[in-house]
């Protein structure tokens, strides 16, 4: 079975994150690293992937900056979101090439394993058709628990999924989340009615996106991942 190297980066900067993306995407496309697994969390920062719509935004950036909200436009699928501390997001780095070339059931998977996971907590996630992510039924309407939004270049992803464990969901109300109007998100500590650490749910995930994309798991740190990273990228230069 193939390696996946899961790293938990911690809080960490979208804009430094999604540089780490970049450089691992691009050894994994010239096969110079294996699959890999980012989980962390982010600083308060609203993301706009290349299918959005800027009027989703609904505050200007003076609201912006008075709330320390960064944003960000990126080559990621979907619409508008939020991202901020309480939230786990995962960027899987895998080459689908040697797993399944199929978008649609690569999104459906990154779903099975929210659902999964959240199962762990007695709490049923469902798909909802037509509206892409992780949604709990709450009373006579669903709520979004989790997000995806992915970017796909020579059979390579790259950014991932966005789960809500403790996340302030007051955030939420200077999108139109996923450009969707008429939902909204919830988080896991709501559902549940107790306090939630990231630290119980995240290690939930990567079992099950191991399962699913088959793929045995192993730890790595940032340093580790840096240097395997360093490695690649001279061994590229000189076969170059």
């Amino acid at each position: 079975m193939k390696i996946c190297h899961t790293i938990d980066l911690g809080l960490i900067g979208y804009a430094e994150a999604y540089a780490l993306q970049k450089r691992i995407v691009a050894a994994r496309k010239a096969d110079a690293v294996e699959d890999v697994l980012l989980l962390c969390e982010h600083p308060h920062v609203i993301t706009q992937g290349r299918n959005g719509r800027r009027e989703h935004l609904l505050v200007g950036e003076h609201v912006l900056r008075q709330k320390g909200v960064e944003f960000y436009a990126t080559s990621r699928g979907g619409d508008i979101t939020y991202h901020g501390p309480g939230q786990i997001v995962g960027y899987p780095i895998l080459s689908l090439g040697e797993i399944r070339r199929d978008v649609v059931w690569y999104v459906r998977m990154l779903e099975e394993a929210m659902i999964r996971a959240t199962a762990e907590f007695g709490i049923t996630g469902k798909r909802v058709a037509g509206k892409t992510g992780l949604w709990v039924e709450t009373g006579n309407t669903e709520k979004k628990l989790g997000a995806i939004g992915v970017h796909i270049s020579r059979w390579v992803t790259s950014h991932g999924f966005a789960y809500n464990v403790s996340t302030d969901l007051r955030f939420f109300d200077l999108i139109v989340p996923c450009g969707i109007a008429d939902r909204k998100a919830t988080s896991l500590e709501k559902l549940l009615g107790r306090a939630v650490e990231t630290a119980e749910v995240a290690p939930r995930f990567a079992p099950h996106l191991g399962e699913l994309f088959g793929r045995q798991l192993k730890e790595a740190s940032k340093e580790e991942l840096l240097k395997m990273l360093d490695h690649a990228e001279q061994s590229v230069v000189v076969s170059a």
